[in-house]
């Protein structure tokens, strides 16, 4: 793998978590039956880090690390039309800003998208570890399709 560098400093930037989340037989989030959700977690990577790169880190981290990261894998996730909203406060008012966007999309002429393959997402622009709940920052989006 190549460096790429800037004035001798790497020009990486660690990209914030994300998350999709789901509820199997739930077509929309239920946020009354949160013990019901299912997620993966991921960081989005340069588009110039291969397949190769990556069973090339997995295997460095591995062996420095001593712990298993066989359940790692390379995700290719193709999102399509959505809607989003910067929402500020604790996880658990989320509903309020989730309502506010699919009344949005109602009005837009839309219907929420979300399946097995297009599910709720969410990009944590805050670390929970550092920030109070009511100063967090995460980006919601949800997919949709014209009615």
């Amino acid at each position: 793998m190549g460096d790429h560098r800037i004035d001798g400093y790497f020009d990486y930037v660690v990209p914030p978590l994300e998350g999709f989340w789901w509820q199997d037989g739930v077509q929309d989030i239920d946020y009354a039956h949160k013990d019901a959700f299912q997620w993966i977690s991921v960081i989005r990577l340069p588009d110039f880090v291969t397949t190769d790169d990556f069973a090339w880190a997995v295997e460095e981290a591995t062996r420095k690390k001593k712990t298993d990261f066989s359940k790692a894998e390379f995700l290719t996730y193709e999102e399509g039309l959505c809607v989003q909203c910067m929402h500020v406060g604790s996880y658990d008012d989320e509903p309020a800003t989730v309502s506010q966007m699919h009344e949005y999309i109602e009005a837009q002429g839309y219907v929420l998208d979300i399946t097995s393959q297009r599910m709720h997402h969410e990009i944590y622009l805050s670390d929970a570890r550092k920030v109070a709940p009511e100063k967090l920052k995460t980006v919601i989006r949800h997919p949709i399709r014209k009615e």
